[in-house]
């Protein structure tokens, strides 16, 4: 069975905020279609931006909704994980933008994995990670 994502639509307090990370992150992508849905209750802004494959939904509602959501214990959407070639290089340019990263650490066996988490302006968590290795068994090992 072939399985690949192709989006997940995501709710963010400021869509040009969101793309401006997400260009750092991944130079090739772009809106691929936008609109405006209105109802009685709230107007939303949405964007898919990513590539002719794959992209981020990413919608902002007006007004905008309160929550006190607590990342890590209440449900909902904690952060995004992508596999990327890369990983010291896309750091050093989110981290030259202002962006906020935790430690870049290696994983798994040999190592076999770099893994970082990096936080958005809007407070959103995004993961990335490249694999050192094509050995999936080796991938998949989570002890440090």
């Amino acid at each position: 069975m072939l399985l690949r994502l192709e989006h997940a639509n995501i709710t963010v307090t400021d869509v040009d905020a969101a793309k401006r990370f997400l260009k750092i992150a991944f130079p090739e992508f772009k809106v691929r279609g936008s609109g405006t849905t209105e109802n009685e209750e709230y107007t939303k802004r949405w964007e898919h931006f990513g590539t002719d494959e794959r992209y981020l939904a990413l919608e902002m509602l007006d007004p905008p909704g309160a929550t006190d959501r607590k990342p890590y214990r209440d449900p909902g959407v904690n952060h995004i994980g992508f596999v990327v070639g890369d990983l010291p290089a896309l750091r050093d340019r989110l981290m030259a933008a202002g962006y906020w990263a935790g430690d870049l650490r290696e994983e798994g066996e040999g190592p076999a994995r770099l893994r970082s988490y990096i936080f958005d302006d809007l407070g959103m968590e995004w993961e990335f990670v490249q694999y050192l290795t094509e050995d999936v068994e080796k991938m998949n090992v989570y002890e440090p």
